[in-house]
């Protein structure tokens, strides 16, 4: 990557970390520890633009099913060894907090084949996986690195944003959804 361009990408996330959302900052900000101190809370709640995304049998879906629900939305793919890292402790907070969506959406070009290997040999059950091959969700979203993961409240709108691998099944984790109002 270009110097220029390492710039920009530095640049959007620091002024989306200087956008800590005061109002929930209070709740939640001392227990950004371990893990969750690189979640970015969002001042105010941004939208998330509808996009279509796909399942792996090409039905389409849409993350309008899940409003009324809090959902963690991560963006990985298949060739990025910290998505595939963080993918089974997402897959144990699904287990742990059944009333949370917890979407993976592989972005750009992941054959299906490997994503099916790959869900396989990882073990993953309580995950469904969706498909962004377009990075039309990942790129109106602002996703410009792998993994990033997006905490969207019942109103489908983005509360928080983490950059990297996380523990989700950690205990900051879970403290800093209830501490967000996610069941």
């Amino acid at each position: 990557m270009k110097i220029w361009a390492k710039t920009r990408v530095f640049a959007v996330y620091a002024v989306l970390g200087l956008c800590a959302n005061s109002a929930l900052a209070g709740d939640v900000t001392g227990l950004l520890t371990g893990s969750m101190q690189k979640l970015v809370l969002t001042d105010p709640p941004a939208p998330v633009p509808e996009t279509e995304l796909l399942t792996l049998t090409d039905a389409p879906a849409s993350l309008s099913d899940l409003r009324g629900k809090w959902v963690v939305l991560n963006f990985w793919a298949t060739w990025c060894a910290p998505c595939r890292q963080e993918m089974p402790a997402l897959d144990r907070l699904q287990a742990l907090r059944p009333d949370i969506a917890v979407v993976p959406v592989a972005t750009g070009p992941n054959p299906l084949p490997a994503l099916t290997r790959f869900w396989d040999e990882a073990l993953i059950t309580h995950l469904v996986p969706l498909r962004d091959p377009s990075r039309a969700l990942s790129a109106s979203v602002g996703v410009m690195a792998l993994p990033v993961t997006l905490i969207l409240n019942p109103e489908g709108q983005e509360v928080a944003r983490l950059i990297g691998e996380t523990h989700w099944d950690a205990p900051e984790t879970l403290a800093v959804l209830d501490a967000l109002g996610a069941p």
